[in-house]
């Protein structure tokens, strides 16, 4: 058996249309089965196609090694297996921040009431650190070996994973060293970074964001301008000599210095302080109102909207190239498989153009892919259609064109039954009208627990009379319990847990049934009067309101059912399953954000002293204040209680108290900390995550649009991924880029 080829000899050797001759003696994969050592070439050659359209599936680079063993590691290293154990590791060294000192292991973030919490002995969370560590040095290793050194040199963001695993590796050994009493650990500042590597599609969204970021920034000066020019103006109103007493109360409240004035201004940007901010120099003279409502008009509802829409077609101009970017991988992949296996060809036959590839020779490629069974068969069955026939290099690519449908799931036949009376029964309950029936029947349910819930808003849990309510559960419960079996009975089992809503509808028929069982046999019937003491783990009015909850869960079932509902819920999924890169980033910035908040005002928020809770009517306080409104959960003493810190703010309502406390309890500078979070997470992400939002529901409900074709053609079956909501924009590579692309491959040479 001969070794297989060198990494230096081409992998293909053909002329083209006698344009050039390869070199002499050069061995190609055309050769295959007049060479010695066949059998072994012969595999390789299939190994590289089968390589190269996993490629192209994945959207994933082709210039990595070729030869058979890097081939071996190469699909080993990209396996489900080592791909989720990569995956694991990433979760599990971000998880760290919760259980590392200080630990987020305790009941509750308030101040006043928190115990102190475990903490993790010294070498716990470091030993699960350094072998998560360990993986990511092999991850790297394998990386670079595939990938050569040349690629690896250029590769930033591979060079910056070699850089983050040093200075890891350095930190963990100067916190092992220290016996864990380091005053900071800047690994955990880096940790990010590993899920930002791991994911292309993250890539390309941070690398859309810094492109866009000169487009923000000039809507972002303006905004500074406008506050700035309202800031001073604001402080010339309400700082005249001769002042009434809303001006001198609206000049000490929110005027009284440039950084108090700014701050005011800048919370009435996002309109958290509106109208408080307005009232006292509005309630001694209504003009002092066109002042503030100027600045809201023209910061708020122009530039902030204006900001929204810029982000929106900037992002979405970048993002269509990164895209596009991805399109030529996937054709690119395609092609070099399609050069591979026409090389294949017996040296006897005639002129190479008209050769192809051989159908058998892909169908055996195909057996060996990875791919959903579904994409699988639906190539190989096109594959089949051929023939014996070569196909070209045209359709070759629109062979993978399936690669971007989505599988139209047929259900199960129904039983036959031979009985006339079995028949129209199936009939009947098999129809769809059956399914309107459950709908209205499951809305008086619904109504039912509504018009009890109002009637008993003012009675105590214990004094409640459920003995009506509990007659109406039980006679819906065995509605439900009556409709599943009918539709098993007209479905069939197969049949009728084919369709997600009814193992939906059974999921929960099943549990309401079990739950009604056990309160039956807990507490008995249900009788006039019936108030029972409380048995077990719950009480009546427990079972009985956990009961209601599920009924109103199950209530979900008529979204399918109201075409304009469904589409905003298969909005809501598709953003849900294709949006995931936009929420890792948005993961990214939060834990960095939180491990730098713990670093700067870990322990600034102290409890009161005396008492373990202060009145809301303490006069020592003023009103709306942080410790009037009893925020002493919101701090940055553990991770937890960080990341719902950073939502509360995120979210912008009453976040100029977060800016009023810490700025009391740590210092003016503190400020800068939370402005800059509000630019990148309710500026940024936020209009960003609203534009690609809008960008789905455009191509929803569009008529217009080809990815809402009619139901049964071929185009209705296209699935809706990130790649594929602007389909319509992308432009098909050219024939002359692929070949050019590929003749630069490091271990690939076309001859010409």
């Amino acid at each position: 058996m001969a070794k297989p080829r060198a990494e230096s000899e081409p992998l293909l050797g053909r002329a083209r249309g006698g344009s050039g001759d390869c070199p002499a003696g050069l061995t190609t994969c055309r050769s295959v089965q007049a060479s010695s050592g066949a059998a072994a070439r012969w595999g390789l050659c299939i190994d590289q196609a089968v390589v190269f359209i996993e490629d192209a599936i994945k959207y994933r680079s082709i210039n990595h090694r070729m030869d058979a063993r890097s081939l071996w590691l190469y699909r080993r290293y990209y396996s489900n297996l080592c791909q989720r154990s990569l995956n694991f590791t990433i979760y599990l060294i971000l998880s760290l921040a919760f259980i590392e000192t200080p630990s987020s292991l305790s009941r509750t973030a308030d101040v006043r009431y928190r115990s102190p919490p475990w903490e993790p002995p010294c070498g716990l969370t470091e030993s699960v650190e350094v072998l998560c560590l360990l993986v990511f040095v092999a991850d790297l290793s394998v990386k670079g070996y595939l990938f050569g050194r040349a690629h690896f040199q250029k590769n930033l963001w591979l060079l910056g994973y070699l850089g983050v695993l040093v200075v890891s590796l350095v930190d963990w050994t100067v916190s092992v060293s220290l016996l864990c009493r380091e005053p900071l650990r800047v690994r955990r500042l880096l940790r990010p970074f590993f899920l930002l590597q791991n994911s292309s599609m993250m890539k390309k969204t941070l690398k859309c964001i810094r492109w866009s970021l000169p487009q923000m920034a000039s809507v972002g000066l303006l905004l500074a301008i406008h506050l700035c020019l309202f800031t001073m103006f604001g402080m010339l109103l309400f700082a005249g000599e001769k002042q009434d007493d809303g001006q001198n109360k609206e000049r000490m409240t929110y005027f009284r210095n440039l950084p108090d004035a700014l701050t005011s201004l800048l919370v009435l940007l996002t309109t958290a302080n509106n109208p408080d901010v307005m009232i006292p120099a509005y309630s001694r003279n209504r003009a002092y109102a066109i002042f503030f409502i100027v600045f809201t008009l023209i910061g708020s509802l122009f530039l902030m909207n204006l900001l929204t829409a810029i982000i929106y077609s900037q992002f979405r101009g970048y993002l269509m190239q990164s895209l596009q970017t991805s399109l030529f991988r996937r054709r690119l992949g395609t092609r070099a498989a399609y050069e591979v296996l026409s090389s294949m060809s017996r040296e006897g036959e005639a002129s190479p153009q008209g050769v192809g590839v051989k159908p058998q020779n892909l169908l055996h490629v195909l057996q060996k892919v990875q791919l959903s069974s579904f994409h699988k068969q639906a190539l190989i069955e096109k594959v089949r259609s051929y023939g014996d026939v070569p196909l070209s290099a045209s359709e070759f690519q629109r062979l993978f064109h399936e690669l971007d449908k989505s599988g139209v799931k047929e259900h199960p036949a129904r039983p036959e039954y031979q009985s006339p009376f079995l028949q129209n029964a199936q009939f009947l309950f098999g129809h769809y009208y059956f399914d309107y029936l459950g709908n209205f029947i499951a809305l008086g349910n619904l109504v039912s627990i509504c018009v009890f819930l109002v009637l008993d808003a003012d009675v105590l849990p214990g004094d409640r009379n459920d003995f009506i309510l509990g007659i109406l559960n039980c006679i819906f419960i065995l509605y439900y319990l009556l409709e599943m079996l009918l539709k098993v009975f007209a479905l069939g089992l197969r049949g009728y847990l084919s369709y997600p809503s009814n193992v939906f509808d059974g999921l929960l028929t099943t549990v309401l049934l079990v739950l009604e069982i056990s309160t039956l046999a807990v507490y008995r019937f249900p009788h006039p009067g019936w108030r029972p003491q409380m048995q077990g783990l719950l009480s009546l009015w427990d079972m009985a309101r956990l009961l209601n909850m599920l009924i109103v869960f199950r209530f979900l079932r008529i979204i399918p059912n109201i075409k304009p509902m469904a589409v905003v819920a298969s909005t809501v999924l598709g953003l849900m399953q294709n949006m995931r890169a936009f929420g890792g980033i948005l993961v990214v910035v939060y834990y960095v954000f939180a491990i730098i908040g713990i670093h700067l005002f870990r322990g600034v928020i102290v409890a009161p002293p005396g008492n373990s809770s202060l009145a809301p009517a303490n006069g020592s306080v003023p009103c709306g204040s942080f410790e009037q409104l009893e925020y002493w959960a919101n701090n940055f003493d553990d991770f937890a209680a960080a990341l719902i810190t950073l939502w509360n703010i995120m979210v912008v309502n009453n976040w100029q108290v977060f800016l009023d406390a810490y700025r009391r309890y740590s210092g003016p500078w503190s400020k800068i900390y939370f402005v800059s979070w509000w630019l990148v997470s309710s500026v940024i992400w936020v209009n960003l995550f609203l534009a690609l939002i809008l960008e789905n529901f455009l191509h929803k409900w569009d008529p217009q649009s080809h990815l809402q074709p009619l139901a049964g053609t071929e185009e209705a079956t296209y699935q809706l991924s990130v790649e594929l909501m602007f389909r319509d924009i992308l432009e098909e590579p050219k024939e002359e880029e692929l070949t050019e692309r590929l003749s630069r491959h490091q271990y690939l040479r076309l001859c010409r």
